[in-house]
């Protein structure tokens, strides 16, 4: 249970998708402007890793390394295809938000990254919670920037009118606001973790 954690932890801090490592940024800026939006396409992108990193990790001594990169892909495209049809049954209103960016899961340079740097060279259980730790953490960081662009651009969380109807500022749920709001939770980020370290030094 300790490596488990350690990989759930590593994901959502140490190595967070968003803030840290910088990568997946268009579903980041593009699929935000509300909390819902966001959480549904971090939880999907969870799904398609958890399911990519088990099932490449199972392989990982059968693919022949000219053949790595298309296998993995194949692997991912079919995660995010039986994902879709799960959506399109059970969850069409998210799934119509979310539209084209569903798909483009399969290219979504985390997934594939993870596949490549630990899936392939780990068992199936460590991966697996790599891959939690990984969704957990890329899940937070949009759920959040999502919230914030969504409350500050429409004056509501999710139904709930939570400031004045006047308050709204249009452009954070437009795309400037997008950049906006990421810009500064990174700025906020990197500013604790330098006074953390002059602190340790």
């Amino acid at each position: 249970m300790g490596v488990a954690w350690e990989r759930i932890k590593n994901g959502i801090f140490n190595e967070n998708v968003t803030f840290v490592q910088v990568l997946a940024m268009c579903p980041t800026l593009a699929v935000t402007s509300s909390a819902q939006n966001g959480f549904g396409m971090g939880l999907s992108t969870t799904v398609v890793l958890i399911g990519a990193n088990f099932v490449v990790s199972l392989l990982r001594n059968f693919i022949p390394d000219k053949v790595r990169i298309p296998a993995f892909i194949v692997v991912i495209a079919s995660m995010v295809t039986l994902l879709q049809f799960l959506l399109a049954a059970y969850v069409p209103a998210l799934n119509k938000s979310l539209g084209i960016f569903i798909p483009l899961i399969v290219v979504n340079c985390l997934i594939l990254g993870r596949a490549e740097s630990y899936a392939s060279k780990n068992g199936p259980i460590s991966s697996i919670f790599d891959a939690i730790g990984q969704g957990l953490g890329f899940t937070l960081s949009l759920s959040v920037i999502g919230m914030i662009r969504e409350v500050l651009g429409t004056g509501k969380f999710i139904q709930w009118q939570v400031l004045p109807k006047e308050f709204p500022a249009l452009i954070f749920i437009l795309a400037p606001g997008a950049f906006i709001t990421l810009g500064i939770l990174m700025g906020i980020i990197n500013n604790r973790k330098l006074k953390k370290a002059r602190n340790a030094n």
